[in-house]
């Protein structure tokens, strides 16, 4: 617990110290109203001294167990507090039954002495349970409410180094493909220039977002397809047919960006048989599909961008995706999110 935690002291109402303070004292003298020979004073009395007793003894098991509660107690009870405040209960209500001895002089000191004394006893524990346990609860939420925050900073912690992870080697494919078209003086140089800016501006937007429209993810995908086929001078083909409807729910951002990247990277690609990559909407789902052409050596991976989209999925939605390989067949079938409710 931070300091702040540790160091906040047991609060109880007011109105309920003095309100239950007041009800035990005319309850103690609920036997002497009933008795035959009713005497107003000695019921008044004794009332007095009952919610005075109460009273000190809510004050004083609050101090004890407050100073308590700057140290680490764990879950039982600290019968050494316990003793302590039974012993000054004891003096206390013997100082009390000596007032009334005082008041009332014509009473006998030693049944009423033994009478009060029981009753403080009962009184002081009902008190010192009740607030140990309040003070146990207390620490129960306390300690509940800061492993929920380590574990919330935790997982955004996890969901950043997530976003980290987005395009990690593209930038140095880009560039080197780049150099290469401005080597051999490729007319296309500048637009794919333009291309590459605008694909990072979109990663810089974006990346501060949980959640964007799927025509935005569109955006990013294009801008990178135009790089891709730059590179490999039409060795993939994509295909997209998404309803408007479609393009208006939402998507984390890079989720499609990555899954034709992790097409891309993980199937041969080639002039002679280009690589199908196929977009569109089924029953519900957002449907990515390519034609299964894995590289050598690469037939157990499923790639670093997949298992970024299902930890996102998952962290932000708490909702799975679907993998289908049939063997010839790769897809990935994503739920569609037409509003967002943060977990």
């Amino acid at each position: 617990m931070d300091q702040k935690t540790k160091h906040q002291k047991i609060k109880i109402a007011p109105a309920v110290i003095w309100g239950s303070s007041i009800f035990l004292g005319l309850l103690s003298s609920v036997p002497q109203i009933a008795a035959l020979h009713f005497n107003v004073a000695e019921a008044a009395v004794n009332a007095a001294i009952t919610a005075a007793f109460a009273l000190v003894m809510w004050y004083f098991n609050i101090f004890m167990l407050s100073r308590q509660s700057d140290k680490k107690t764990g879950q039982t009870i600290s019968y050494k507090r316990l003793i302590e405040s039974l012993l000054f209960g004891l003096i206390l209500m013997l100082g009390l039954a000596w007032i009334q001895q005082l008041i009332l002089s014509h009473i006998n000191f030693g049944p009423v002495m033994l009478m009060v004394e029981v009753r403080g006893i009962l009184i002081n524990l009902v008190f010192y349970m009740f607030l140990h346990l309040l003070q146990q609860n207390y620490e129960n939420q306390t300690v509940s409410m800061e492993l929920e925050q380590i574990k919330n900073d935790n997982l955004g912690a996890q969901y950043e180094l997530l976003k980290q992870q987005v395009n990690p080697h593209f930038l140095f494919n880009s560039l080197n493909t780049l150099k290469a078209m401005v080597e051999s003086g490729d007319e296309d140089a500048i637009d794919f220039i333009i291309k590459l800016s605008n694909f990072y501006r979109y990663t810089l937007e974006s990346r501060k977002l949980d959640l964007i429209h799927l025509s935005e993810e569109m955006e990013i995908v294009n801008a990178y397809l135009f790089l891709q086929n730059a590179r490999f001078e039409g060795g993939f083909t994509f295909k997209e047919d998404l309803p408007k409807h479609v393009l208006q729910t939402l998507i984390p951002p890079f989720t499609l960006q990555l899954l034709v990247e992790n097409c891309i990277k993980h199937n041969v690609v080639s002039l002679d048989r280009p690589l199908h990559i196929c977009l569109y909407e089924k029953d519900g789902k957002i449907i990515v599909e390519n034609l299964i052409r894995l590289k050598s050596g690469d037939h157990n991976s499923l790639g670093v961008g997949l298992k970024n989209i299902q930890l996102r999925y998952f962290h932000l939605l708490e909702k799975e995706i679907e993998i289908i390989n049939d063997g010839k067949f790769f897809q990935i079938k994503l739920p569609l999110i037409n509003e967002y409710h943060h977990h």
